[in-house]
């Protein structure tokens, strides 16, 4: 039983992980466009 919830617990962590770094990727991404926005504006 422990192992069986220890297993669930780290499956949950690993695709929370997974989740949140492809947010953060996708926020970087949304930097980048509003800077490469910016360079085409002043240009």
């Amino acid at each position: 039983m422990l192992r069986k919830v220890i297993i669930v617990l780290a499956a949950s962590a690993i695709a929370m992980s997974a989740t949140a770094c492809k947010t953060v990727r996708g926020a970087g991404g949304d930097i980048q466009s509003v800077a490469n926005a910016g360079s085409r504006a002043t240009h």
